[in-house]
C-alpha cells in the first residue's frame, strides 16, 4: 500500500495535479486571498 506522501507526489506530477498547482499559485498571488490565509494561520496559532 502506497504511503500518503507518495500518492500526493504522484498526483502532483500528473497533468491534473499540475493544473491544480498552477491554480493555487495564481490564487496565492491575490492580496485578498493572502490576507485570508494569514488570518487563518493566526487563528490556529492562538490555540
Amino acid at each position: 500500500m502506497a504511503s500518503l506522501f507518495s500518492k500526493l507526489a504522484a498526483f502532483a506530477r500528473s497533468p491534473q495535479g499540475r493544473r491544480v498547482t498552477e491554480k493555487v499559485k495564481y490564487a496565492a498571488q491575490d492580496p485578498r486571498n493572502r490576507a485570508k490565509a494569514q488570518q487563518l494561520l493566526r487563528k490556529f496559532k492562538k490555540r
